[in-house]
């Protein structure tokens, strides 16, 4: 440990290429996690299998995200970050071979789980990494520029897989991503330094199995919830599980002397704040990417690369605004930004309840644009101002609990959103005299549509909520 202290101390930690580094790499295994969406309906008449099976391509992601990332504050006080950076982008690299040469669709899930692996190690440490080698006074800036490409890659993956599907076939959504990731690779080799002290603090595998029960029923239980449905027992005995699990985990750290995950994060109340504003933003991200295409292929009978490129302009709106943002918040902290966020979007998502199957494009285009432009306003100023207050030896454990949490919103807001649309949906067709006239199917899923998008309203209300309790890291 004080050799690599002392190793620190005396050399110069080039921040910039770390960071880009970081970001070309971070890109690159965001795009791949949204863009295969837009090819799930070809994979279905392709590899021969059902809409549930096929799920699983986003389950299975989501799943190994959840059970990897809480693991991911241990694994960065054991491994240098060079060590974890090459690994990431080496399971990336072979995940995303083996998703592109996916002859059947097991071995095209295993792809996609090693490809979680590379994400799930590359995202906290890139956060843990951002924390110690910038000064607090930059990190809105620098976490602006992360929000930039962590919120482009995303928008533009749909549209760009729509593209590619059109001219070519899914398996090149993979192919095309790899020489971009081994130049990451070979970039991070050059120019990637080893910045955290190695502390290896003893491996209590009992807590590794709670959490990943925990985390991994939680998240399994909600992403199946909209095909199983919420009176289904595995749904409801995984989710219970994960709770229970989560319950003795969370005592279990409470008690050790150096826990797996040091939930003492909790006691910092801007992070708290922070990690709960970041929850509920992220289940109103994730039900509107469910809820909007749907809306737009099915309400409005969009193709899908239209669908996807009408909802390019908020993501790269998003991205454009992050490092503004950031360059904000470094000059007057959170107070004028997240409190506005959260009205913006309580608007937007109002208006988003209302639209219908006459609404127009420009129309859909502006409101989610503002909704991005809101989202924006919230998400960094709210991780960055809670990570703040913590001290530096728990930003492994402080960014662990920020991604994994987010990790469950998604699949919370996901289930949730589809459930209630559903409900909506199949209540809407109850008082039709012919339910299965082809017409019907676009005014009864926009009646579900409008209906789901109420939960956001609510959880944005609850957001606007806790910002008045938000102030200034930098200030306590």
């Amino acid at each position: 440990m004080s050799t690599i202290a002392n190793e620190q101390n005396h050399r110069v930690i080039k921040s910039t290429p770390i960071l880009i580094s970081f970001l070309i790499a971070g890109f690159i295994g965001l795009f791949s996690e949204t863009a295969l969406n837009m090819a799930l309906g070809s994979l279905m008449n392709e590899l021969n299998v059902v809409s549930s099976t096929v799920q699983w391509l986003t389950t299975g992601y989501l799943l190994t995200m959840g059970i990897l990332i809480p693991v991911s504050a241990l694994l960065i006080q054991w491994f240098s970050t060079r060590q974890l950076f090459v690994a990431s982008l080496l399971f990336s690299i072979i995940g995303a071979i083996v998703a592109g040469m996916a002859p059947i669709f097991g071995v095209l899930l295993l792809g996609r789980v090693i490809q979680a692996i590379g994400t799930g190690l590359l995202i906290p440490l890139m956060f843990n990494t951002v924390l110690i080698i910038f000064p607090i006074n930059k990190r809105g800036t620098i976490m602006g520029l992360m929000g930039l490409v962590m919120m482009a890659a995303p928008a533009i993956g749909p549209a760009a897989a729509g593209l590619i599907i059109e001219k070519l076939s899914w398996n090149w959504i993979f192919w095309m991503t790899i020489p971009f990731l081994v130049f990451a690779l070979v970039y991070g080799l050059a120019f990637m330094q080893n910045v955290s002290v190695l502390t290896k603090p003893k491996i209590d595998v009992f807590s590794i199995f709670l959490s990943t029960v925990g985390f991994g029923g939680i998240v399994y239980g909600f992403s199946v919830a909209g095909d199983k449905g919420w009176g289904s027992s595995l749904v409801i005995s995984t989710i219970i599980i994960g709770l229970l699990s989560l319950l003795i985990f969370s005592l279990r750290q409470l008690k050790l002397d150096k826990p797996m995950l040091d939930l003492r994060t909790f006691k910092y109340p801007m992070y708290t704040l922070g990690v709960f504003s970041v929850f509920v933003t992220f289940m109103i991200i994730l039900s509107s990417m469910i809820l909007l295409p749907l809306y737009l292929q099915t309400g409005l009978g969009l193709t899908a690369l239209t669908a996807g490129l009408v909802l390019i302009p908020g993501g790269v709106l998003n991205g454009i605004m992050s490092p503004i943002v950031g360059r904000v918040f470094d000059m007057y902290g959170p107070k004028w930004l997240i409190t506005p966020g959260f009205i913006i979007m309580i608007i937007m998502l109002w208006n988003l309840s209302n639209v219908t199957t006459e609404t127009s494009i420009p129309m859909m285009i502006f409101l989610h644009s503002c909704l991005m432009i809101g989202v924006s306003l919230v998400m960094m100023p709210a991780q960055t101002n809670g990570l703040n207050e913590l001290p530096r030896n728990l930003y492994p454990d402080g960014t662990a609990l920020l991604n994994t949490l987010q990790q469950v919103s998604g699949a919370i807001g996901t289930a949730v959103a589809i459930t209630i649309m559903s409900a909506s949906q199949n209540n809407f067709l109850k008082n039709v005299a012919d339910p299965s006239d082809p017409s019907v199917a676009s005014t009864s899923l926009t009646a579900g549509i409008q209906t789901a998008f109420i939960l956001g309203i609510v959880l944005a209300i609850s957001g606007l909520i806790m910002s008045f309790f938000i102030k200034s890291s930098r200030e306590i």
